[in-house]
């Protein structure tokens, strides 16, 4: 089984015989509340998903992070995992306490041990990660509206959020591996989604297929932003392609808790990291991984990855070009594979199909599964019925 990213798979769920006693002393501490995209980050660091991190960073390893896209001993991570507090709530917690930390619902997920505390330069940090500035970005917006203070510190986690309705697609990385062992496969690639999957990604995770014992689908369902599918409606899309048109013996599917950055080069070695945590050997990485808007170049989410040592990132990357239908080829195909000319290609970007389908039309059948089209309509339709009711 390939070793996780770090060497060692971090563990900071506090065993269940212990919970009830960790809990106890969490409502005797002070609590700081986390947003959505905190609480996610605290489950992906205590059950390993995020290793070899075993708590929100200090500032050493954020000003590294920026900077260099590497961690203060060397590690590559390029995003900042942190937790953030206004200036008035920095004033009654100091370095050496403890905190409880609470969801929006008020339920306490975690403690931890506050090891350092500082400020945190937004406007540099959006310019890092995201490449702007421009406060249109949605990461951008979600960085310059946080708190101006951030706790760096380990984590505990005493309860896991929920993940209703999909808790039987829950896995962490510990189960995945215990997963792929179980079933033989040496090698697994995995492919990180937060749209339905279209006729041109099962494409290409049909030709990964071929190089692989098994596809691990992984689809995001953390927080995204407004306009993006649901993650009821895009896990019943692939529920449906994945029993339908692929091998059940080679594919697992299960959800990715975490929150979306929008980070694009950045965000693609993330998730390749995570994926790894999870023990997969590859990992696919299209056009335009990660992205939002025109932020970014079409293939600089694949670029990315030459200025690291293969060994360095110790996973696999599976690079794609745009696919499309050719008429002439009467198949999908990429530019790699096809000698055809553009007006002989059918091909739609994602909000092109996104808007066909809130429109009620579906997409051609040669970009989109009939079935899965149908599924997406529905599910559209029963948001926009339920939010003009509410």
């Amino acid at each position: 089984m390939i070793p996780p990213h770090g060497g060692i798979l971090i563990q900071r769920e506090v065993n269940q015989e212990c919970k009830d006693e960790w809990i106890k002393k969490a409502h005797k501490l002070p609590s700081v509340a986390l947003n959505a995209w905190e609480l996610s980050d605290l489950e992906m660091i205590a059950t390993g998903a995020f290793s070899p991190l075993d708590g929100y960073m200090n500032e050493n390893d954020y000003v590294h992070v920026l900077e260099t896209m590497r961690l203060s001993n060397g590690h590559i991570w390029p995003l900042p995992i942190t937790l953030t507090i206004t200036k008035d709530e920095a004033q009654t917690i100091q370095p050496g306490d403890h905190i409880a930390l609470k969801g929006s619902d008020g339920i306490i997920y975690g403690m931890m041990e506050v090891q350092d505390q500082f400020a945190c330069d937004k406007v540099f940090e959006a310019k890092s990660v995201f490449g702007t500035i421009n406060n249109d970005h949605p990461g951008v917006k979600k960085t310059l509206s946080k708190g101006d203070i951030c706790l760096g510190g380990p984590i505990w986690l005493l309860r896991r959020p929920s993940h209703e309705p999909f808790e039987d697609y829950a896995m962490t990385p510990e189960d995945a591996r215990k997963y792929f062992d179980a079933k033989g496969w040496k090698t697994i690639v995995g492919f990180q989604t937060r749209n339905p999957i279209h006729r041109a990604h099962e494409y290409i995770q049909k030709i990964a297929l071929e190089l692989v014992d098994g596809l691990f689908v992984h689809p995001l369902v953390g927080e995204t932003k407004r306009d993006d599918i649901s993650p009821v409606i895009r896990m019943k899309s692939y529920e449906t392609i994945l029993e339908r048109y692929f091998p059940k013996n080679r594919v697992k599917l299960s959800i990715f808790p975490a929150a979306m950055r929008y980070a694009g080069p950045r965000e693609a070695v993330f998730h390749a990291l995570v994926r790894k945590n999870y023990g997969c050997t590859h990992f696919i990485v299209g056009r335009d991984h990660a992205g939002v808007g025109d932020y970014y170049g079409t293939y600089d989410a694949q670029n990315i990855f030459q200025t690291f040592k293969k060994e360095e990132i110790d996973i696999e990357i599976l690079t794609f070009e745009h696919a499309f239908y050719c008429h002439v080829c009467a198949q999908m195909a990429t530019p790699k594979t096809c000698p055809h000319k553009k007006q002989d290609r059918l091909e739609l970007s994602g909000t092109r199909v996104r808007d066909m389908l809130r429109n009620g039309q579906k997409p051609p059948v040669e970009l989109t599964r009939p079935e899965v089209a149908e599924i997406l309509i529905e599910g559209l339709n029963q948001n926009r019925t339920g939010r003009q009711n509410s």
